[in-house]
């Protein structure tokens, strides 16, 4: 080790003096070895650790050393701009940004380190060192490679090149290895040599901190039959989220049952449509496109409203009329948020803390609404809901032509289960009543008997439903096939809001797509382009009538995790399946005639799945950590205490209105009274909707709260400092070469 010393510099005699093993190791965050390092690397991105130790070493880290929170220096030439499709600062001066890639877990060289070269080729005989340091590596057992391309140390006096050479580093008694190299005086510097945890492959499209073992990656082509079945089975697994909205609003709009499987016909249709075209324009990840419970909430309050309550004649086309003016209006406002590079902007105050709670209160809103209706008929509703826990909790590792089926399709197979089980319930009598018909009105009913029947054979009996009979075989749904559109103030704020939620859902739902499929986390701009593009596919759902928005489905995440296929060819074949179906009446009347109360019970499911999806995003976060404890409990609380207030006001509501219905009639008769009609609508309406509570709190909490940004999961989500030193990190997100020139207008150019 003397030899080396003499030989290295005056660095390596000074440290030599120093206690304890040379070079200098880092405890491994393990004491066993039997540990993945790629489950480690895995851990750093969840939780956005962010360690000051790091092997990227940079101009601005060396120059600007500062706080965790401090943000990146602004560009100092007047050629630099910031790009919002790659979310990066490009410098076209000479001064390119260099950086040592060392991955000291793997000891392994990383590809996606460009170095600039320097004039002095081996200023402190790196060169010998590695080769004298052999030696030291037989007496301590160390085998640890760092690769180093070549190294650009500004503001001090020393400039080193090592180029296709070696440096040999220690390791501690663990097996943990470091390397360090001393700038300047030779001294050795926290700040100046950071570990990367992430380490950086060659391949653009394997660049993951870990294998989540995926069945069928993102680029993937297994064939086309294989490309069908997986994106069958990914539509089918989603059934629940891309059906059951209209089931529980064209009821409460009034409409027939043929306007129900009309509705599901153009849901189906722009879901299929959304889902293709975001995934070559968007994000280009594998999320599904449809109906949001957001906007389910949001129509179901527009629905109850006053002037509509009492309609007779044609209450449908008139509430729906309504709802898609708002619709385009709200997503006309989000279109805007995405391609202007607002979104942008406002992605440094959306946090896992702000993201967690408001999915969460997505879910939690529909309480009153989930198991009274599945109550109604417990007979089925209650072993539909068994059936599915089974599949999903108990057998979810049990594996069939090595797929988990149970788990894969878990509301399919329950619900025909069910299905076929209430059928023969209803064929053997079970819910018939002499002198009864479950055809009539229950205002039309004389006798306290049937009265009395009326509602369970309406939720429990299959053969209520007259859409079957009624529909055609072929049908295309078009635009404004219930009539032009109606714009109305009062119902377009109220739809702008609930776009900003549901761009906050999209946002988590993004970042979590990503980590799961072993992608870097999305850059600002490939977020507003996402969004933008969602807010264009909410244009086509007002204008095709499906009575939501269209945006990413939360529950797409419990898919991508149960099927492993995430593959981007395959969901579009299976948007083009969907489309298919769409155009089948009797198919879509089929599934207009599922009983309410299987309905129900599925949603019970979807809904609690919704409220863990979103919790888990507090993964990111230091969980631990009690002001992220508070502001989440504190948020979910007042998400649903607050609505709660607000809908106790329509007291004369509960003579007209189901009681299921009740929390969603507060926008005609809240509290707010500001002397303008609209107004005290829109604001009633807004605070009775959790999730705009629950986000409203948790945003101002977040960004009031001080807090570190490794403890609040900001260092992942608003982080694009990967990009600017593994730019091919970014090639999966990238548009196709022939239409990417389309949307060079949308960037936003800033300091």
């Amino acid at each position: 080790m003397e030899n080396i010393a003499k030989e290295a510099g005056p660095s390596f005699e000074n440290d030599r003096q120093r206690p304890g093993p040379w070079p200098p190791g880092i405890m491994p965050f393990f004491s066993k070895m039997d540990h993945d390092p790629r489950e480690l690397k895995s851990w750093a991105k969840r939780t956005g650790f962010n360690s000051t130790f790091s092997a990227e070493t940079t101009v601005s880290s060396l120059i600007h050393e500062g706080a965790e929170d401090a943000a990146p220096p602004p560009p100092t030439r007047r050629d630099a701009e910031f790009d919002l499709e790659k979310g990066i600062g490009r410098d076209r001066g000479n001064g390119a940004v260099s950086m040592v890639d060392m991955d000291h877990i793997l000891g392994q060289r990383s590809a996606g380190a460009e170095i600039n070269p320097l004039k002095d080729p081996d200023p402190v005989g790196l060169k010998d060192v590695g080769r004298r340091h052999e030696k030291e590596k037989k007496r301590s057992g160390v085998d640890i490679d760092v690769g180093l391309k070549e190294v650009r140390l500004e503001g001090n006096d020393l400039s080193m090149r090592a180029k296709d050479e070696v440096i040999k580093g220690g390791r501690s008694g663990n097996g943990e290895a470091v390397a360090a190299i001393a700038p300047g005086n030779g001294e050795p510097k926290e700040e100046d040599l950071e570990i990367d945890f992430f380490g950086d492959s060659p391949d653009p499209h394997n660049s993951a901190p870990f294998n989540s073992g995926l069945t069928c990656d993102l680029l993937e082509n297994q064939g086309f039959g294989r490309l069908v079945l997986y994106g069958i089975q990914q539509y089918l697994s989603l059934i629940g989220s891309l059906v059951f909205i209209p089931l529980i609003m064209v009821p409460t709009m009034g409409g027939t049952d043929g306007e129900t499987a009309n509705v599901i016909s153009t849901v189906l249709l722009i879901s299929g449509i959304t889902t293709i075209v975001h995934s070559f324009f968007g994000t280009r990840l594998p999320l599904v496109q449809g109906s949001s419970f957001v906007y389910l909430a949001a129509a179901l309050v527009i629905a109850n409203s006053s002037e509509y309550r009492n309609l007779s004649e044609n209450k449908f086309r008139h509430i729906m009329r309504e709802l898609q003016g708002a619709i385009i209006v709200g997503s006309i406002f989000q279109t805007i948020l995405g391609y202007s590079g607002l979104m942008s902007l406002i992605l440094r105050l959306i946090n896992p803390v702000v993201v967690a709670p408001t999915i969460a209160a997505v879910g939690l809103s529909f309480f009153s609404y989930g198991f009274p209706q599945a109550g109604s008929c417990i007979g089925i509703s209650i072993p539909l809901i068994l059936l599915i826990l089974i599949f999903t909790l108990y057998l979810r590792k049990i594996s069939i032509f090595g797929h988990h089926m149970f788990l894969i399709y878990a509301v399919p197979a329950s619900l025909a289960i069910v299905w076929a089980y209430a059928f023969f319930l209803t064929a053997g009598g079970a819910y018939k009543h002499n002198g009864c018909s479950s055809n009539i009105p229950s205002s039309n009913i004389l006798s306290d008997t049937c009265r009395k029947h009326a509602l369970t054979m309406k939720r429990c009996r299959t053969d209520v439903s007259v859409a079957l009979n009624t529909a055609s075989w072929i049908r295309i749904p078009y635009p404004c096939q219930w009539g032009m559109p109606t714009f109305s103030f009062r119902t377009s704020i109220i739809m702008t809001i609930v776009s900003v939620v549901t761009s906050v859902d999209s946002i988590g739902s993004y970042h979590a797509t990503s980590v799961f499929i072993s992608l870097r986390p999305p850059t600002p701009g490939v977020v507003s382009r996402g969004i933008g593009l969602e807010g264009l596919s909410g244009i086509l759902a007002g204008l095709w009538g499906t009575g939501t928005g269209s945006t990413t489905l939360t529950e797409n995440m419990h898919t991508l995790q149960s099927t492993k296929m995430a593959s981007r060819k395959a969901l579009a074949v299976g948007a083009v399946f969907l489309i298919i179906c769409s155009f089948v009446g009797k198919l879509c009347a089929v599934l207009a005639s599922i009983p309410l109360a299987l309905a129900a019970a599925v949603l019970c499911f979807t809904w609690s799945l919704i409220v863990a999806l979103g919790l888990s995003t507090m993964g990111y976060t230091q969980t631990a950590s009690s002001r992220n404890t508070l502001i989440v409990g504190f948020t979910l609380f007042i998400s649903l205490s607050v609505p709660a207030y607000f809908q106790q006001y329509p007291q004369d509501s509960v003579l007209v209105l189901p009681s299921y219905l009740v929390p969603y009639a507060a926008a005609s008769e809240g509290p707010i009274n500001t002397g303008s009609e609209g107004l005290n609508y829109a604001l009633n309406s807004l605070l009775s909707l959790n999730m705009v509570v629950a986000l409203l709190v948790a945003f101002i909490l977040d960004n009031t709260v001080p807090g570190s940004r490794r403890e609040r999961g900001a260092y992942i989500w608003s982080s694009s400092g990967i990009f600017e030193t593994d730019p091919s990190s970014l090639a999966p997100y990238l548009l196709p070469e022939k239409v990417g020139c389309l949307f060079r207008w949308a960037k936003w150019v800033g300091s």
